[in-house]
């Protein structure tokens, strides 16, 4: 069932309210995860939230959706956030603010 909630639909089309955080989160210690839980980065939603892909970038995001197998919301891309959507396969690790 799918509850709806202004604020939420507010939120997503503002976008983030500022600039993300200017500190890097350290890596987590321990195992890396094969794929990441939706219901693990839901708790991220409307947060700033550090990622780092399988492949080894990382940046911040800003997540408004996650579904069963893909994350969406903004991307903090040279100075300013652009709407970006990602496999939930190629997040090795996520930290929320």
């Amino acid at each position: 069932m799918y509850y709806y909630d202004p604020m939420f639909e507010q939120m997503e089309r503002q976008g983030p309210p500022g600039p993300p955080p200017q500190m890097t989160p350290q890596l987590p210690s321990g195992p890396q995860a094969f794929a990441v839980d939706p219901g693990a980065i839901n708790r991220c939603l409307f947060r700033f939230t550090f990622i780092r892909l399988t492949n080894g970038e990382t940046f911040w995001f800003f997540p408004t959706f996650v579904g069963r197998n893909s994350v969406a919301g903004y991307r903090w891309w040279f100075f300013r956030w652009v709407n970006f959507g990602i496999d939930l396969r190629r997040i090795s690790s996520f930290q929320c603010v």
